[in-house]
C-alpha cells in the first residue's frame, strides 16, 4: 500500500514543483501531502540564500507554515525547529544535484524510531524533485535582488544629481543604497597624493569624536596593499584583521566585525576606498561585490563632477591669485634688491617665475622649506627671498655650510656648547640655532649632516628645543629652517646615509630649482645684470658683450649655474679692459664635434680641422666633467683622470677654476 501511495505521492509533488510554485506556497501544500505517507511533526525545507546564509521554511502536517532567516553557523540541520520538546526521530536528505547543493528537506518527529528505510526512500525522491523548486526559487530571488538594486542605483543618480559635494549627502547615499545592499555604516576614505597615509572622507551611520580617527593615519609598508584595485570581503575582523593595522584601528573604533570594501577610482588614479560595514559578523559576501563596485563607480562619476566644478572655481581664484603674487615676487625682488645693493633675482624665463611664485607663497608660512637642484642654481638667493617675504623678515637670517666643517665643529656650531665642553671651549658659546632666533636658519647643503647631528636636529624640528654641547638644560627655538641641497636625498636614504623622518620633516615644502642650461632666456639677462654689478668696481667698465660671446655664453652647458656664469663675466670684465667682452675673454669653450675626442694612438685618415684644435679647452672640459662627476672631491677626480692630485691642482689653477671648485666642493 506504501509502494502505492507513494508513487501517487511523487507524482503530485512533481507536478506541484512544475507549476512554478514559490516554497512559501509549496512547502505547505507538501506538507499536507506528506502527512499520511510519512509520520513526521515538522517538515523543513531549508534553502541556501548566499553563502553564509540560509531561509529555513518549517511547516506542520496541517500547512502551518514558520519561515526564518539564518546565518549558516546558526543553523544545525538536524535542528528541530520551533519551541517543541527535541525530537527524537530525524529523517534528512540533501537537495541538489550532482556536485551543486541547494539546500536540505527533513522531517523530525517526537517518536523514537518514526522512520523506516521506506520513509527514507521516499523522502530521498522529494527531495530529488524538490531541487527543481529551489533553484527556481533562488532564481526568483536573486531577479528581485537585481530589480532592487538597479532601483536603488537609480534613486541613488537622482540622489546626487544636483549634489556638489559629496560628502554634504552622504547620508542619503547611504540610505539609497540600503535597500540594495543593507549595512550599518558606510565610509568612505581617501588616500594622500604621496600615497603614504588614509583619511576618512565621508562617512554616515557612526560618530566618531577622536582627533586621531579624523585625521590622516599613515600607512605601513606592509599594508601597501590596500593601494590595489582588488575588492575583498571581511567576514570576521576579529579574526581576519590584525588590530593594530589601519583597517584594524577603524573595524574596533567604529565596532564592526564585517566588512566590504571596493575601491574607488578617478581618471587621475586611485581615489580611495568604499567600505560597506555591518556590526556582527558574515553579512556580506562576494556576490555583493559587483553591487558595490557600481555604487563606487557612480560616487566616482559624482566626485569627478564635483572636481570639475571645484577646478572651473579654482582656475578663476588661480587667475586672482597669480596677478597678486606676481605683484609680490616684484615688491619682494624690489625689497631684496634694496637691501642688499645688488640685482639677486633676475631671471623672466617660465621655470625662473614658478621658482619665485611657490617662494613668495611659502614665505608667508611657518612652512619648513626644502630647496634642491645644482650646485650654484642660487639656493641662497631663494632662501633669502623666503625670509624677505615672511613674517620673521624683521629677525636675523642666519646660514650655515653643513659642508664646510667636521662633524663635532658642525655640532658646536649649530647648537652651542658650554666651556669646557670639549677641548678648546674655554669659553660658553651659541650656536647659529640661537642666532636665528625670531628668525630664519639656512642649513646648506643639509645632505652633508652625520646620522649623529641629523638625530639632534630631527629634534629640533619636531619639539623646538634643543641642548648646547655639554649642557643638560634644554632651550627653546623659535626660527623657521630653510634647508637646500645638492644630493639625491632620495639615494642617500636608500644607502641609510640620510634619516627618512628627518627628510620628511625637512621636505614639507620642497620647490626645485632649475639648472641654467634650462634657463636660456635668462643667461644674458644675467650677463648683463652681472656686468652692471661687477663693472663698476673696476677702473675701465666694459662697453658691452660682443655677439660672437653671447652666441658662446648661450651655447655653454654650465655645469657650474649661475655661479659659475658670475665668475666668467668677472674674469671676462677684467681681461676686456674697458672694451667689449668678446669670446677670447671668456673661460668657457663650446667644444666643436672635431673636439669631441682625441685622436687615436693608432694611424688615422682622419685629418685634423683646418682651424686646428684647442687642447687646452679639451683639457679643462675634461677637468669640469671630471669634478662634476666626483661631486668636487679633488682625489676621486684626479683618478678620473688619470692625475695625481698635485697635477689636477694645478691644472685647477691654470684654468682659473680654483673658486668654483672650493664653493662647490663646500
Amino acid at each position: 500500500m506504501l509502494v502505492m501511495d507513494s508513487a501517487t505521492v511523487l507524482t503530485t509533488v512533481a507536478r506541484l514543483v512544475g507549476e512554478e510554485r514559490t516554497l512559501v506556497d509549496l512547502v505547505p501544500r507538501l506538507a499536507v501531502l506528506l502527512r499520511d505517507a510519512v509520520p513526521f511533526e515538522r517538515l523543513h525545507v531549508l534553502r541556501l540564500d548566499r553563502a553564509e546564509a540560509v531561509v529555513l521554511y518549517v511547516a506542520r502536517p496541517s500547512g502551518e507554515l514558520e519561515v526564518t532567516g539564518h546565518r549558516i553557523a546558526d543553523v544545525g540541520l538536524a535542528a528541530g525547529g520551533g519551541a517543541d520538546a527535541e525530537p527524537r526521530s530525524r529523517l534528512v536528505c540533501t537537495v541538489g544535484r550532482g556536485p551543486s547543493v541547494y539546500g536540505a528537506l527533513w522531517a523530525t518527529s517526537s517518536a523514537p524510531d518514526a522512520f523506516t528505510e521506506a520513509h527514507e526512500s521516499l523522502m530521498d525522491s522529494v527531495a530529488d524533485l524538490l531541487s527543481l523548486a529551489l533553484q527556481h526559487d533562488a532564481l526568483r530571488t536573486t531577479d528581485m535582488i537585481r530589480r532592487e538594486r538597479i532601483d536603488t542605483l537609480d534613486r541613488l543618480l537622482h540622489t546626487m544629481a544636483e549634489a556638489l559635494d559629496i560628502r554634504h549627502i552622504f547620508a542619503e547615499v547611504s540610505e539609497a543604497v540600503r535597500g540594495g545592499l543593507p549595512h550599518d555604516i558606510l565610509v568612505l576614505t581617501s588616500w594622500a597624493e604621496d600615497g603614504r597615509s588614509v583619511r576618512v572622507y565621508a562617512m554616515t551611520g557612526a560618530q566618531v569624536e577622536d582627533p586621531e580617527f579624523n585625521a590622516p593615519m599613515m600607512i605601513a609598508d606592509n599594508e601597501r596593499y590596500l593601494l590595489h584595485r582588488d575588492p575583498y570581503v571581511v567576514r570576521d575582523a576579529d579574526a581576519e584583521i590584525a588590530p593594530e593595522s589601519v583597517r584594524g584601528r577603524i573595524f574596533r573604533r567604529l565596532g564592526v566585525r564585517s566588512a566590504l570594501r571596493v575601491p574607488l577610482a578617478l581618471e587621475t588614479g586611485l581615489f580611495g576606498s568604499l567600505f560597506f560595514l555591518a556590526h556582527d559578523a558574515e553579512r556580506f559576501s562576494e556576490g555583493d561585490l559587483d553591487f558595490a563596485r557600481r555604487v563606487a563607480d557612480l560616487l566616482a562619476l559624482a566626485l569627478s563632477h564635483q572636481r570639475l566644478s571645484e577646478a572651473a572655481r579654482r582656475d578663476a581664484a588661480a587667475r586672482e591669485t597669480a596677478a597678486q603674487l606676481e605683484a609680490k615676487v616684484a615688491t619682494l625682488t624690489r625689497e631684496l634688491e634694496a637691501r642688499s645693493g645688488t640685482r639677486r633675482l633676475v631671471g623672466h624665463s617660465q621655470q625662473w617665475k614658478e621658482v619665485l611664485a611657490q617662494a613668495a607663497r611659502v614665505a608667508q608660512t611657518e612652512t619648513t622649506v626644502l630647496l634642491t637642484g645644482e650646485s650654484g642654481t642660487g639656493k641662497e638667493v631663494i632662501a633669502r627671498f623666503i625670509h624677505q617675504g615672511s613674517r620673521r623678515k624683521l629677525g636675523p637670517f642666519v646660514a650655515i655650510n653643513c659642508a664646510a666643517l667636521p662633524d663635532q665643529l658642525l655640532e658646536s656650531e649649530l647648537f652651542g656648547h658650554e666651556r669646557g665642553a670639549f677641548t678648546g671651549a674655554v669659553a660658553a658659546k651659541p650656536g647659529r640655532i640661537e642666532q636665528a632666533n625670531g628668525g630664519v636658519l639656512f642649513l646648506d647643503e643639509v645632505g652633508e649632516m652625520s646620522p649623529a647631528v641629523q638625530a639632534k636636529l630631527l629634534r629640533v624640528l619636531e619639539e623646538r628645543e634643543f641642548m648646547r654641547l655639554g649642557s643638560t638644560r634644554s632651550t627653546r627655538a623659535d626660527i623657521r629652517v630653510v634647508a637646500a641641497t645638492n644630493r639625491d636625498l632620495h639615494a642617500a636614504m636608500r644607502r641609510g646615509e640620510f634619516r627618512e623622518d628627518l627628510y620628511y620633516r625637512l621636505s614639507v615644502f620642497e620647490i626645485s630649482l632649475p639648472p641654467l642650461r634650462d634657463r636660456l632666456d635668462d643667461i644674458l639677462e644675467l650677463a648683463d645684470a652681472f656686468l652692471e654689478e661687477i663693472g663698476g668696481a673696476v677702473g675701465k667698465p666694459p662697453a658691452g658683450i660682443a655677439s660672437d660671446a653671447k652666441d658662446q655664453l648661450l651655447a655653454y652647458a654650465w655645469p657650474g649655474n649661475v655661479r659659475e656664469l658670475r665668475n666668467a663675466i668677472e674674469r671676462a670684465v677684467i681681461l676686456a679692459d674697458g672694451g667689449y667682452i668678446r669670446s677670447e675673454h671668456l673661460p668657457v669653450t663650446v667644444p666643436r664635434q672635431s673636439d669631441a675626442a682625441p685622436p687615436s694612438d693608432g694611424a688615422s685618415n682622419d685629418a685634423l680641422p683646418p682651424g686646428g684644435v684647442n687642447l687646452e679647452a679639451i683639457e679643462r672640459s675634461l677637468v669640469l666633467k671630471a669634478l662634476a662627476q666626483a661631486r668636487y672631491n679633488k682625489t676621486r677626480a684626479a683618478k678620473l683622470l688619470g692625475l695625481t692630485r698635485a697635477q689636477l691642482y694645478s691644472r685647477i689653477e691654470k684654468y682659473g677654476l680654483a673658486e668654483t671648485t672650493d664653493t662647490k666642493s663646500s
